[in-house]
């Protein structure tokens, strides 16, 4: 029983904040791509729009997998 709780408070203390980053960058994916190097560019920079696809299908596939990952911890 004590595994189960630990499990589940490591879930909420890690992976909420986590989807919501994945979930940010998956509707917001050139703010997300410039995050933290806008800095470098003297203009905004263009985001080509395989580098936006590749993006979102690279984040739904982590999200896909840490729910799958995680439902296996949960309820093993």
């Amino acid at each position: 029983m004590e595994e189960i709780a630990g499990i589940i408070v490591i879930f909420i203390v890690f992976m909420i904040p986590m989807y919501g980053v994945l979930i940010w960058t998956y509707f917001c994916p050139e703010d997300s791509l410039l995050w933290g190097k806008r800095w470098l560019y003297k203009e905004e920079p263009e985001i080509s729009n395989s580098a936006i696809r590749f993006a979102k299908v690279s984040l739904l596939t982590a999200i896909v997998v840490l729910t799958i990952i995680f439902g296996v911890l949960i309820f093993r």
